[in-house]
């Protein structure tokens, strides 16, 4: 039989109802939006009902919920989910404070349903292939990971200015993109001293670049960069090092660039070919559906979610206080 969704939010949302509709082990029956004819629209398109108000959703007799509602509004509608005893998918960030992120934690744990965050770049092919290099030691042992989050936000400010706000910073808001991909690759991060300033989008109420170097609990360093105010267009370019050789790879490029001692070519790169998908929801979804089928429990739970929040908000505060600051992974 299969799994009945619910899709909250329909700007990012829009993508998982289209993933719930062609997932074969899921039938999406109700999407949700304050925007009543983007409700309507997205309703229409897959044959599910449409509704305003998320607790409409969560009454509706479905066995999942997608949450992809701004970030401020993850932990009411993650938990409201979680107490009503339904799977959750939660866009990233988990949350923006680590107190909300720990009463989530506390909900999936008490619900005993499956929750996930949708970390997206563990799943974008470029990155899935990096990450299968790395660890088949093709470039040796890494010593260093960077990645970089550049989006230009000038218009890009979210349906209301939601994207405006504080409490949103972008190094968590966005910059958790680049984080978890380089915490999936090298492992949790112990200690974070960033720096930041807000040159280019001065009417924000933030920071709006800001650069953390990173060290590992593994002995890696690394670096992450966020800027919303770039004149670029939109990537996450990264790169591995390791003894061995590196790997430059992106998010929006058809190729990743790998040099190898194992198989050397004048000291040049060479291209892989990969699929271009820098938001593969449908993946996401897929994942999903196979743990909830499966009776386990996916990678990116609440707690790897929330430590990737821990390590977004330790560069938020150094960058704050011109300190290190330790990151806690103990969740």
């Amino acid at each position: 039989m299969a799994l009945k969704a619910g899709v909250i939010g329909l700007r990012m949302g829009a993508a998982h109802a289209a993933a719930y509709a062609r997932n074969p082990h899921t039938d999406l029956c109700v999407v949700c939006d304050v925007d009543e004819e983007r409700a309507a629209a997205v309703a229409a398109e897959h044959g599910a009902r449409a509704v305003t108000d998320y607790r409409a959703l969560i009454e509706a007799d479905v066995d999942i919920v997608s949450v992809a509602s701004p970030d401020r509004l993850h932990p009411e509608h993650c938990i409201a989910a979680l107490h009503a005893g339904k799977h959750v998918l939660c866009e990233k960030p988990l949350a923006l404070t680590m107190d909300e992120c720990r009463a989530i934690i506390a909900a999936a744990d008490a619900s005993g349903a499956v929750f996930m965050v949708g970390q997206v770049c563990r799943f974008a092919p470029g990155f899935v292939l990096a990450k299968s290099l790395i660890d088949d030691g093709l470039i040796g042992n890494l010593f260093l990971a960077e990645s970089e989050y550049a989006h230009n936000y000038t218009h890009a400010r979210g349906v209301g200015d939601w994207r405006v706000d504080p409490l949103r910073h972008p190094f968590v808001g966005g910059g958790c993109h680049a984080v978890d991909l380089v915490r999936w690759i090298a492992g949790n991060v112990a200690e974070v001293h960033a720096y930041a300033n807000h040159f280019a989008m001065k009417d924000w109420p933030v920071d709006d670049c800001t650069v953390a170097n990173l060290r590992f609990e593994s002995g890696v360093i690394g670096s992450v960069m966020c800027s919303i105010g770039c004149r670029r267009p939109y990537t996450m370019r990264s790169c591995f090092y390791g003894d061995a050789g590196t790997i430059v790879t992106s998010n929006t490029a058809p190729t990743i660039q790998v040099y190898s001692t194992r198989y050397p070519t004048k000291n040049e790169f060479w291209e892989l070919p990969v699929d271009l998908s820098s938001h593969n929801v449908a993946s996401e979804v897929d994942e999903l559906v196979s743990h909830i089928r499966g009776g386990t429990k996916p990678p990116t739970d609440a707690r790897e979610g929330a430590r990737t929040v821990a390590t977004c908000l330790a560069a938020v505060e150094s960058a704050a206080s011109g300190q290190p600051v330790q990151v806690p992974n103990d969740f």
